[in-house]
């Protein structure tokens, strides 16, 4: 087997770990520096109707999308084929089970990006770090269903073998180039595309993944004083006061 080349250790070895160091430290920054800038920066004051259906679609799929993700990547061939369950099980499920939640992610991501550059309330409150992931989003999302249908479905590449090994060797600083550099590029515009979303996730709304209103818990209870009864009620600044 061939040696990686520079640019293939770059783009599979160098690029994603300065890209999870930049996802981690970039939080920890955002954090300390910009805690009330830790929301979704909501625009439904604007604009509520579209909001309502692209925003659960989006949401529920991204979801699906991500348990998708986690079972595919995460879980060896290996374990799924000792539980019973064979190749043409698993890839008829990621195929309906993953391109339905894939189509209502592309669904909801659509009317979102329609709502906010044709309302021009909505456009106004958006900064340049929105266009870029949304941006990002999009390829990210083009291109895994582009991968999932004409790499994997009809194309007969298996990225549990590929990808996914890689993936977890990752995790254990032990990546195998070769793996995504013999990967089809639609998985690879795929992956690095995810790779940079990630680098880009501390400076946008999507922080607000990792927020949770967990202060509500343990918060006092507000506490309303009732109208004091013996209290002479104050003069309004343009009464006469006599003397």
């Amino acid at each position: 087997m061939n040696s990686p080349t520079v640019l293939e250790t770059f783009l599979w070895v160098i690029i994603p770990y300065m890209a999870l160091a930049v996802f981690v430290l970039g939080h920890v920054w955002r954090f300390r520096r910009d805690r009330f800038g830790w929301t979704t920066r909501s625009s439904q004051i604007y604009e509520s109707k579209l909001l309502r259906i692209g925003s659960p679609l989006f949401h529920y799929g991204i979801i699906f999308v991500f348990l998708g993700h986690v079972i595919g990547l995460g879980i060896p061939k290996i374990w799924t084929s000792a539980v019973g369950i064979t190749d043409h099980m698993y890839h008829f499920m990621a195929i309906t089970v993953g391109l339905g939640a894939a189509a209502a992610t592309v669904g909801g991501l659509v009317l979102l990006i329609y709502r906010r550059r044709t309302n021009n309330r909505v456009f106004g409150a958006t900064t340049r770090l929105d266009k870029l992931m949304y941006l990002m989003l999009a390829v990210v999302i083009f291109a895994g269903v582009y991968s999932t249908i004409f790499d994997s479905a009809l194309g007969g590449y298996d990225y549990r073998e590929g990808v996914s090994v890689w993936f977890r060797q990752f995790w254990m600083f032990q990546p195998d180039v070769s793996l995504m550099a013999q990967a089809p590029l639609g998985f690879q515009v795929h992956v690095m595309s995810a790779i940079l979303i990630f680098a880009l996730w501390p400076f946008t709304r999507l922080v607000h993944v990792f927020a949770a209103p967990l202060g509500y818990l343990t918060r006092p209870y507000i506490i309303y004083r009732s109208k004091d009864r013996q209290r002479q009620p104050q003069r309004r600044g343009w009464e006469t006061i006599d003397y």
